[in-house]
């Protein structure tokens, strides 16, 4: 049995994202008073992808629990959807994107405690590219807009080792989202392989 019902896990874990994203806009940095203000930085976006997947965590939970028992297939329908938004965050936005940052503990509690069923590869890769392709092009129409990157060492290199750049982090993040799909697969099948052998009877 935890130690902490995973419920009560994932409240705390939304209050802390939704303190660091307070304290995060009432730093006094320049550049969150240029174009795009924090919006322009990865790990911004990223907080904001946190605390909206640990919201939704915590909704299903409420949902979870009021619609338990209640025989109502409205409530129960309205409930896998929620489940199934869950997921598909975590498994296209929350793990692949939150494994640059320190929030990856708290991403791969959530892994450990709840099953999250991933969408088909192809669904899934298609939109990370399509979070990658977009966040580069906000990118590119700030320094459009500003003169200035979001990133300072990308003045100092040429178009081509740009490309490079920015298609590597593609790449990259179509590796994590693989790999956040592995490693859902590999918790929950050596979950299952244990209770399995719990079931077994022992042979005297």
């Amino acid at each position: 049995m935890a130690l902490v019902p995973s419920q009560v896990l994932r409240v705390a874990i939304l209050l802390s994202y939704c303190s660091i994203l307070c304290n995060y806009k009432a730093i006094e940095m320049p550049s969150h008073h240029t174009y795009g203000g924090s919006w322009k930085f990865l790990t911004f976006i990223d907080l904001v992808i946190q605390a909206v997947f640990f919201g939704i965590c915590v909704l299903t939970d409420l949902s979870s629990l009021l619609t338990r028992g209640s025989g109502n297939q409205e409530q129960e329908r309205q409930l896998r959807k929620l489940i199934s938004l869950r997921d598909w965050i975590l498994a296209v936005l929350a793990f692949p994107v939150g494994v640059h940052t320190t929030v990856l503990p708290f991403i791969l509690i959530e892994m450990r405690t709840s099953h999250h069923g991933y969408p088909s590869r192809s669904s899934g890769l298609t939109t990370i590219c399509t979070f990658s392709l977009g966040y580069i092009l906000w990118v590119c129409w700030v320094h459009h807009v500003t003169g200035m990157w979001a990133y300072p060492f990308l003045e100092h290199i040429g178009p081509g080792a740009r490309i490079i750049f920015f298609g590597s982090t593609t790449i990259f993040l179509n590796f994590l989202y693989l790999l956040g799909e592995a490693l859902n697969s590999y918790i929950w099948d050596t979950q299952r392989s244990m209770e399995e052998e719990k079931e077994k009877p022992k042979l005297e």
